[in-house]
């Protein structure tokens, strides 16, 4: 049997990851191969415990480093103990979010260096990478009426933080994009979700073996 593959979805809030990720898991179902739909943090009890603790408006909430601290933390229990036993039996695995979204938001968004960053996924995950990237993109306004209709007055503790910062998220985002072409595809995420799905799977068809 051979290794499955894992897809992770990244992005600026509201550009549609975990649509996406739902209609991508359905398309791999069609096409006869086991799908585990994930997500960061989370996955696994230990690691949704922290994002529990990351999420919640509730308390002082933690600093850039505390964060990325936790994320590897979280991270690392997701990957020894969901991630790769799935790829190991021939799933497929679809995750909304992964190591990038640290790099972009602690890292872009909060002032941490890239180099601590991966450091930490080193020591924690081995270094492992998706084998696909997805970042959807969408025009900030865009995202904004999303994020309007989904949450209202609701935004988690990092979903609601200021604009300058998501703009640093985003740009990081691209950057990460451009450095490594052959792990990321960008997928415009405006138009309909039949649409951006259209896009997704022409960018993951050379993975399928179509």
């Amino acid at each position: 049997m051979s290794a499955g593959k894992f897809i992770a979805l990244e992005g600026g809030e509201g550009v549609g990851k975990s649509t996406q990720g739902r209609l991508l898991a359905d398309a791999l179902r069609a096409r006869g191969f086991e799908v585990v739909m994930t997500r960061e943090p989370g996955g696994t009890p230990g690691a949704e415990a922290i994002r529990a603790l990351l999420l919640s408006n509730e308390g002082e909430g933690w600093g850039a480093r505390a964060e990325a601290l936790l994320f590897a933390a979280a991270r690392a229990d997701h990957v020894e103990k969901l991630i790769r036993p799935a790829m190991m039996r021939g799933a497929w695995v679809v995750c909304d979010r992964f190591v990038d979204s640290s790099r972009a938001y602690q890292g872009g968004g909060g002032g941490l260096s890239d180099s601590d960053i991966l450091t930490l996924h080193t020591i924690g995950s081995e270094g492992f990478l998706p084998d696909r990237t997805l970042l959807l993109t969408v025009d900030p306004e865009v995202a904004a009426a999303r994020l309007a209709l989904r949450d209202g007055e609701n935004a988690d503790r990092i979903g609601g933080r200021s604009a300058d910062y998501h703009a640093s998220v985003g740009a990081a985002f691209r950057r990460f994009a451009a450095a490594e072409p052959g792990r990321f595809s960008v997928i415009a995420a405006e138009g309909t979700p039949g649409d951006v799905h259209g896009r997704i799977m022409a960018a993951i068809a050379e993975l399928i073996g179509q």
